[in-house]
């Protein structure tokens, strides 16, 4: 049994995740707010979490880059309502994984909840050897990213991403594939996150007045080419 923890402000919105989320088999914890969060999180770490953007204490932007510069790695989920497209950017720009926006179907969050699950459990298939493309080098081994001399900061989904591309030069790959294979997404779903998180490498490693490592295949999807 999995343990997930449920971060909002919203009495009624962590009810009702709660009595889902138990029906489904998992063990789970709740947080009126992002500093309870982060006493929740002190007292057992959760395997997963759910986490809303917009919070009157601490936002989950800010409890998201907390977290992952104290080095936790467990999946987050953020969710956030129709217009908060900035605050959904900065939530996946900190490290989140994945987002939804309310209201969402409670199946397809359960869903996404299980596949990031079972992408710790049976993590994507890399190479431990160092793949060095243009001026850019990949250590899988590390989880290091190098642009020339100088280390990239790159958050847990936007380096397995750079990998899945990198040992797949020159072919392209869909967004249901990377979904597939980065997310462990195996069933559709109605998010941008793949675009998002792509931007995000190109913004990191593409160099000014150079063509994009990572090229936009129209109607498909992304290749990585050299």
């Amino acid at each position: 049994m999995s343990n997930v923890l449920i971060v909002d402000d919203d009495q009624g919105i962590l009810t009702a995740l709660k009595r889902a989320l138990l029906y489904e088999g998992f063990n789970v914890r709740i947080a009126m707010g992002g500093i309870d969060a982060l006493k929740e999180v002190e007292k057992l770490a959760p395997d997963i979490m759910i986490l809303d953007i917009n919070m009157p204490d601490l936002d989950g932007v800010s409890v998201t880059r907390i977290l992952r510069e104290s080095g936790c790695e467990w999946p987050i989920c953020i969710l956030s309502a129709n217009d908060e497209i900035a605050d959904r950017v900065s939530g996946l720009e900190a490290g989140a994984d994945d987002y939804m926006v309310k209201p969402f179907a409670l199946p397809e969050l359960i869903a996404r909840l299980h596949a990031l699950l079972r992408r710790i459990k049976n993590p994507l298939e890399k190479t431990d050897s160092v793949i060095n493309i243009r001026n850019i080098t990949i250590d899988p081994a590390s989880r290091q990213t190098f642009l020339g001399s100088q280390e990239v900061e790159l958050t847990k989904r936007e380096f397995d991403l750079l990998v899945t591309l990198a040992i797949n030069e020159g072919i392209v790959q869909s967004r249901f594939e990377l979904l597939e294979k980065v997310w462990g997404y195996d069933f559709e779903v109605e998010s941008n996150v793949v675009d998002v998180f792509i931007g995000y490498l190109r913004k990191k490693l593409d160099d000014q007045g150079n063509n994009q490592l990572i090229q936009t295949v129209r109607g498909i999807g992304f290749v990585l080419r050299k």
